[in-house]
């Protein structure tokens, strides 16, 4: 396999995928799963799991700072040097345009091992597994979410799928709960708003549980209040180093991602726990310079 050349293939597969016709899908299909071979022999002959090592494909640095910072790996991580991750997510979906949906969960499954921050990815695992009827799974990958999102949009997909678990399960508060806290990103979603309305005149309707009671009956049910803040400092960290790089663009976007996880006054908050953490770094530098003496 020639990992030089997989972006290149990825992009003749999704242009296939994006024809939409029956022969198109078929095709690229195959040519994916070729690809999704090729790398499983690549990948055990070049990039063994180890005690100490593990190979991951994450596109940014910020996947990989993330992973390091929520999942408390001691390993080295290491970079397999192509998007295996995206190879994976499009065998998913084609196969799902096929029909082969327990082919398409093993995909999405591999897309997750080689990059376990990708939510957009873990909430699609979940639907399948759903589909399949391994409810006990949908629920684990929208759980999971909560602690690695770094887009609200994915955080609002964990607390809806949640609210319609309450619902079957007859758990009333519940489901306003993970309304309520849904709704707090203040995003424009079709189907949180059809939820809600659903729910007016009931015990699951949001507006008649306060804020108090959100915050209770999530503990509860062993579930999170609103965003990870160690995404969130993650995304303004990168955006800082974005900004000195003079990579305005970047730093922008992640700052606007970490505002829409935690709002405008943590996110001000946490840049200037950031500033100060500097601050003190290089005052420390300084005064170990003038001392002549390193630190450590």
């Amino acid at each position: 396999m020639r990992l030089d050349t997989l972006t290149a293939d990825l992009l003749d597969a999704e242009a296939l995928l994006a024809q939409g016709d029956e022969q198109s899908v078929v095709g690229a299909a195959q040519f994916l799963g070729r690809l999704a071979h090729e790398a499983e022999h690549y990948v055990a002959d070049h990039c063994p799991t180890t005690e100490t090592v593990q190979w991951f494909s994450f596109p940014t640095f910020f996947e990989r700072l993330a992973y390091r910072r929520v999942e408390a790996d001691p390993r080295e991580l290491r970079d397999v040097g192509a998007p295996l991750s995206r190879l994976y997510t499009d065998l998913a979906f084609a196969l799902v345009q096929t029909g082969e949906m327990e082919m398409a969960r093993d995909a999405l499954t591999q897309a997750v091992r080689w990059n376990p921050m990708d939510c957009g990815v873990r909430l699609d695992l979940a639907e399948i597994n759903l589909m399949l009827g391994d409810e006990r799974q949908w629920l684990a990958l929208s759980f999971s979410v909560f602690e690695r999102a770094s887009e609200a949009e994915h955080l609002v997909q964990a607390y809806k799928n949640f609210a319609r678990y309450f619902h079957d399960a007859s758990n009333p508060r519940a489901v306003a709960a993970c309304l309520v806290a849904a709704e707090r990103f203040g995003l424009e979603d079709e189907e949180l708003a059809a939820m809600a309305e659903a729910m007016e005149g009931t015990p699951e309707d949001p507006s008649t549980i306060t804020p108090e009671e959100v915050s209770e009956v999530l503990a509860q049910e062993g579930l999170p209040e609103g965003a990870n803040a160690e995404i969130a400092l993650t995304l303004i960290m990168c955006a800082t180093d974005a900004q000195a790089l003079g990579d305005a663009n970047s730093a922008m976007e992640l700052l606007m991602r970490a505002r829409g996880l935690v709002g405008d006054e943590a996110c001000l908050a946490l840049v200037d726990l950031i500033h100060e953490a500097d601050e003190e770094i290089a005052a420390n530098a300084v005064s170990d310079a003038e001392s002549g003496e390193p630190r450590g």
